[in-house]
This record gives C-alpha cells, sequence and structure tokens, in this order.
C-alpha cells in the first residue's frame, strides 16, 4: 500500500497545507514532502503523530472500504418469472432488500398480475414505462399508462395487473418482497 497519496488526500481534505501539517506534528515540510510522495516511510510512532494530527487513527487509516457501486446495469439484475402470476420481475439495484427504497422493473405479461400483496407497514410508486396496468388497493381499481406513475400506502390488500403487459419501475419502501 502506497500512504503517500493517502496521507496528501486526507491533509488536503483536512485544508492543511504541508507546512501546517509539519508544524502540528513537529516534523519538516520537506520530509512530509517526502511521504506524500512514497519516497520515504515514516515510523510507526511517527506515522501515529501524523495521522491524529489529520484526526485519525491508524486503524481507520488502513482500513479498506470498497468503494461502493452507484451505476447498475443489465449484468447486474437479478431476475425473477413467474409462470403463476405471468409476471417477470427484475431487482435493478442487487441487495436492494438492505435499502430503504426497493426499485424494482416490473414486467407483466398480457393478463398477468404480479403477487397480491397483504397490508404492511410502507409506501409504494412506480412509473409505467410502457403499456398500460392497473392498481389494485382494496376494493378499488386506479389505471396508469405509460409515462404515469403512482404512489399508494401499503395498508391495504394491493396488487398490480395488465391487460395488454406493461414494464414499470416499482419502488416499495420498506422492502416487502
Amino acid at each position: 500500500m502506497e500512504i503517500g497519496a493517502k496521507l496528501k488526500e486526507l491533509r488536503i481534505l483536512k485544508g492543511l497545507t504541508q507546512e501546517e501539517l509539519a508544524d502540528r506534528a513537529e516534523l519538516s515540510k520537506g520530509f512530509i514532502s517526502q511521504v506524500e510522495r512514497d519516497l520515504t516511510s515514516p515510523s510507526i510512532a511517527t506515522l501515529m503523530d501524523i495521522l491524529q494530527c489529520l484526526g485519525t487513527t491508524i486503524g481507520e487509516f488502513f482500513n479498506e472500504i470498497p468503494e461502493e457501486q452507484i451505476v447498475f446495469g443489465k449484468t447486474d439484475y437479478f431476475e425473477k418469472e413467474d409462470s403463476e402470476y405471468h409476471n417477470t420481475i427484475r431487482w435493478i439495484i442487487p441487495n436492494a432488500q438492505k435499502n430503504t427504497m426497493e426499485p424494482i422493473l416490473l414486467a407483466l405479461e398480457a393478463g398477468g398480475a404480479t403477487y397480491p400483496d397483504n397490508p404492511h407497514e410502507g409506501e409504494e410508486f412506480g412509473y409505467v414505462l410502457s403499456g398500460a396496468i392497473s392498481i389494485h388497493l382494496g376494493s378499488k381499481v386506479y389505471k396508469a399508462r405509460k409515462g404515469e406513475s403512482f404512489y399508494y400506502t401499503a395498508d391495504k390488500k394491493h396488487y398490480l395487473t395488465s391487460k395488454g403487459g406493461a414494464s414499470l419501475i416499482w419502488v416499495s419502501s420498506p422492502p416487502s418482497f
């Protein structure tokens, strides 16, 4: 591991110059410069002093946390086809069940229905990408077409159907799938 670049990044995040960091750690500006360019390595005691001046610990400094994935493509999706309900569900954010909102891409076949969902805490939102759907909430039915969105609290029995097939983005919070 090259610690120099990481030290430099921390120093800049703290808004310090090399000279200011050197003064706080009782080191020379030249030494800080050499460490940041990986031309020299500080002793453990000196590194701990530098890190203390930067507001972190040696454990936090060397803790490698992988960068979180933000953008997802088709290869990341999880897909489930259900022959009983004639639909395909694509979780478009992997492991979305751990999130507050759980976006899925739902493809309803003609005559298909999503899983009848029992009342639960939370809310659901959707956007129709193609086709048209019927939203069944308790004893009421609402229609939504391509380009329209929907939102409801999930405190009644609810599910979606489509006579001619549809694709939509459906978000449930908290996740209920």
